[in-house]
């Protein structure tokens, strides 16, 4: 597995790759070779931000902590990831390194977490009407939901403005 340590307003001292690295590589007992693993550690304020990205055969798992240092942080994130590797695995069986989950213990998990099939529980249908990402702002403002669809007025694509965790806004440009 490839290994991209990412810094970002954070020095990531060689102790702190070198463990990186170690536990992170642990994963690969699920992947072939082409597996990437990309951690980004940065420093927002006064918050030690750590995120692990893996990608596998077109899957990605990804999951992202806040703490009160990098250390605690990489020992959050990597349960979470095998955790979605493991849930996924009946559906993406063929993209896992082959006998991957016949091993009963896992790295990072106690026990196999619970497999609950989700349902869509509601349906909603709406016209895009091309509108300004100004206009779209204040249209999130309003309806208090974590993301607004639009029609890009200026672009004429389909556009999602969604609140950050952070605070900010994000805007994703669907291109087709």
């Amino acid at each position: 597995m490839k290994i991209d340590i990412v810094e970002r307003n954070y020095d990531v001292g060689v102790r702190l790759r070198t463990l990186i690295e170690k536990k992170v590589e642990k994963l690969t007992r699920y992947f072939n070779d082409n597996a990437t693993a990309r951690v980004v550690c940065a420093m927002e304020g006064k918050r030690f931000k750590l995120e692990l990205t893996v990608s596998n055969k077109g899957n990605i798992y990804r999951s992202e902590t806040y703490g009160e240092n990098m250390y605690e942080n990489i020992d959050i994130v990597l349960p979470k990831i095998e955790k979605q590797i493991i849930k996924y695995a009946s559906k993406n069986r063929e993209k896992l390194r082959k006998g991957a989950m016949d091993i009963p213990t896992f790295e990072y998990l106690e026990e196999r977490p619970e497999e609950k099939e989700k349902t869509i529980y509601k349906h909603k249908t709406f016209d895009l009407d091309p509108i300004t990402v100004e206009d779209a702002k204040e249209f999130l403002e309003n309806v208090g939901h974590d993301f607004y669809v639009f029609l890009n007025a200026e672009t004429g694509k389909v556009n999602i403005l969604y609140n950050r965790k952070d605070g900010e806004l994000g805007l994703i440009e669907c291109v087709y």
